[in-house]
């Protein structure tokens, strides 16, 4: 039986210190760290998330501000919305909920946020900065940045010797992942859903990090015996057990099997998904920490 690496744990621990942190922050500074979410359209999915994120950012004691946007709103109004936001003062962190409709470039949105105020991670800076080992001033995207401290929680902050195996390649969350895990010294290979021979790939990993988006993709047989599982994926399938039309919510490993042979694993939900909030707060603190030039300090 595995032991389970509990996101919900890990999340409370740091928002707590992020909470004090901005209320010594707001004493010593009279600043608020300001976080501004722009979601375009309805759908429930994203609202649900937006209303999470303002949720956790009340609590934090963070200054918070929505704008919801029409589905049919033009690209140039958005822009000109990031722009005004780019240039508040009272705002450090600006997040546009993905994904948007499909009139919309994405990365026309993504590069208009200035990089210090990027805390998603997304723009080109700062994901310029994490590929060449720069993290001390880039901001991390946060999946990867919360699924990396589940893997020091089991594992050390050094992983020499260890090899890593992470199963997606996103810009969102394989290819920053890759990059976390590289400056932490692990052997890494990169591998994705056509992947030659993929369960040996897995087999080798002592740490594998999952992000296909395919549900119960990865079989216990797949998993090195002691392992560390971190498992990104958040899917929905039906569960006719819970009645007609009922769904639940699983992983990209099957958690059943996986758990009978990893020392360690996420669980889904959770897990990664938990800490993805926990990271955006810690960012938008960091974000306003470096707006009035002082150091962000250690979570």
């Amino acid at each position: 039986m595995a032991k389970l690496i509990s996101g919900k744990e890990l999340a409370e621990a740091l928002l707590v210190k992020i909470k004090n942190h901005t209320a010594k922050l707001n004493a010593e500074k009279q600043i608020k760290p300001g976080l501004a979410v722009i979601l375009v359209g309805t759908d429930p999915a994203s609202q649900i998330y937006v209303a999470a994120k303002e949720k956790k950012a009340l609590e934090c004691g963070f200054h918070s501000v929505q704008h919801i946007l029409d589905r049919k709103t033009p690209e140039d109004i958005i822009i000109a919305l990031i722009k005004k936001l780019n240039a508040d003062p009272a705002i450090h962190g600006i997040l546009v909920q993905l994904p948007l409709p499909p009139h919309i470039k994405e990365e026309r949105i993504i590069q208009a946020i200035a990089p210090q105020k990027d805390v998603d991670g997304f723009h080109y800076i700062n994901v310029g900065k994490l590929t060449t080992g720069n993290l001390d001033t880039a901001f991390v995207p946060c999946t990867p940045a919360g699924a990396m401290l589940m893997i020091e929680r089991f594992r050390a902050r050094d992983l020499s010797g260890l090899d890593a195996v992470i199963v997606g390649r996103s810009n969102i969350v394989g290819k920053p992942m890759a990059s976390l895990l590289l400056a932490a010294n692990a052997t890494l290979t990169i591998a994705h859903s056509k992947t030659k021979a993929l369960d040996e790939v897995c087999r080798s990993a002592d740490i594998l990090v999952s992000a296909v988006g395919k549900p119960q993709f990865i079989r216990g047989n797949w998993i090195k015996k002691g392992a560390t599982v971190i498992d990104v994926g958040i899917n929905r399938i039906a569960a006719p057990e819970k009645g007609e039309g009922k769904t639940r919510i699983v992983g990209d490993v099957d958690f059943e099997e996986a758990n009978a042979i990893a020392d360690a694993i996420t669980p889904v939900p959770g897990g990664v998904g938990v800490m993805t909030i926990a990271m955006l707060m810690a960012n938008t603190l960091k974000a306003a920490c470096w707006s009035i030039g002082i150091i962000p300090p250690k979570l």
